[in-house]
């Protein structure tokens, strides 16, 4: 089963930075897009930013300039660097990732699924 595991949330003074990682494990065949939600205490879940496979990145208006996504394709990793964070900034983080499920496979061919796949979330506060 394919899971993504995120990591390096925590407790962080204004103005301060972060690095979160998100690795995937399983029997993956390929992984596409990439991206880093967040939800706050008491409203709904937003994406923060995403890449591509080829490496092109795109943000929330309210991260832009502040927060950096990247990834390791050999790694089947995500990262999200976090600088100048703001107490407006605390939420949960959420690692998500359109995954190929390898099912089967042989010498002439791959039996794959596509998978919406989420971690479980990593908090981060922010504190003023």
């Amino acid at each position: 089963q394919v899971h993504l595991v995120e990591s390096g949330g925590g407790l962080v003074q204004a103005g301060g930075s972060l690095n979160l990682s998100c690795v995937a494990s399983g029997p993956i065949f390929n992984i596409h897009n990439m991206a880093w939600h967040r939800q706050a205490p008491g409203k709904e879940r937003e994406l923060v930013a995403s890449i591509t496979i080829y490496g092109v990145a795109d943000y929330a208006d309210s991260v832009k300039g502040r927060l950096t996504i990247s990834r390791d394709n050999a790694k089947q990793a995500v990262y999200l660097r976090m600088d100048s964070l703001k107490p407006e900034d605390t939420a949960v983080y959420y690692c998500n990732a359109d995954i190929s499920e390898m099912i089967a496979s042989d010498s002439t061919s791959v039996e794959y699924r596509d998978l919406d796949v989420w971690g479980q979330g990593t908090p981060v506060t922010v504190s003023s």
